[in-house]
């Protein structure tokens, strides 16, 4: 699979990070990883995460202005569901980076010159203590 990039202006980069932010949380990771498995209430999203509702529809929230999720309301109830399989392929592509980055030697960075900043140990050892992982649904 192929995506196509366009031109990289500032309106574009500024769209892409959002995205990237809205998964940035772990717990809204998680959400979006059992909701590209099937459509779920917000209570059981809820139960999913160990979180209170209000809590869960806040992350939802998130997620749905970076346009990951949509919703339906059935009755009293408010069903979520990830906006198609590209959300699929965006968790699975952070999981495969977080792999090679925590695969990585900790020889430091290939780069020569200004490029090359060391890592802070603290900071290299967080990053591998956070790695992404999938989360399956009950």
């Amino acid at each position: 699979m192929e995506a196509q990039v366009g031109s990289w202006d500032e309106e574009r980069a500024e769209q892409v990070v959002a995205v990237l932010k809205a998964v940035g949380d772990a717990s809204r990771y998680r959400l979006l990883w059992a909701l590209t498995e099937r459509e779920l209430p917000v209570s059981k999203l809820a139960e999913l995460i160990g979180a209170h509702v209000a809590a869960t529809s806040q992350h939802l929230a998130r997620l749905r202005a970076a346009g990951l999720v949509d919703s339906r309301r059935e009755g009293t109830r408010i069903f979520y569901r990830a906006t198609g399989p590209r959300v699929r392929a965006l968790l699975e592509g952070a999981v495969l980076a977080a792999d090679e980055a925590s695969a990585a030697p900790d020889d430091g960075p290939e780069e020569t010159g200004a490029a090359a900043r060391p890592v802070p140990e603290k900071a290299r050892a967080r990053g591998k203590s956070r790695a992404a992982r999938p989360v399956t649904g009950h």
